[in-house]
């Protein structure tokens, strides 16, 4: 490409940031109890980011009240605003209230260094939907009785 020239068209988003679209999934899977994923997709940035940070704490509440795993789903996500400030606000600090961890599935590499630069408590970061799926079985099941917290935060 010769100096000056404007950038391919296939870099540009004529109708700007995609829309945020989500969705929640919930499965039982043997061994591991339910699993319910908040699937994202489109662009987090401050005039939606206020709607996602209330389905986060949607989401975390319902789990916890169900005795699910949670999950967080980020691969079809480009977060224009903090994440760590996203995600401490959605969380209460990064851990669902029943003081279990969030499994962050695939955040975008700049996602991922703030996230890791915030050092937010239970926040764990997966490559891929297995590798979390993985990891939540080598925990175990969650505990449904109140009051109870994993102790390896």
């Amino acid at each position: 490409m010769e100096t000056g020239q404007p950038s391919p068209p296939a870099r540009v988003r004529p109708g700007g940031p995609a829309p945020l679209l989500l969705r929640t999934a919930r499965e039982h899977r043997p061994g591991l109890g339910g699993v319910s994923v908040l699937a994202a997709r489109g662009t987090v940035d401050a005039c939606n980011a206020g709607r996602f940070t209330e389905a986060l704490a949607d989401h975390l509440e319902r789990t916890g009240q169900a005795g699910d795993h949670a999950v967080l789903d980020l691969t079809e996500v480009y977060i224009a605003c903090s994440a760590a400030d996203l995600l401490h606000r959605g969380t209460g600090g990064g851990r669902t209230r029943s003081g279990r961890a969030l499994s962050v599935v695939q955040p975008r590499p700049h996602v991922r260094e703030t996230l890791t630069a915030a050092g937010l408590p239970g926040v764990r970061l997966h490559a891929c939907l297995d590798a979390a799926l993985l990891a939540l079985a080598a925990r175990g099941p969650v505990r449904a009785e109140p009051g109870t917290h994993d102790q390896d935060l």
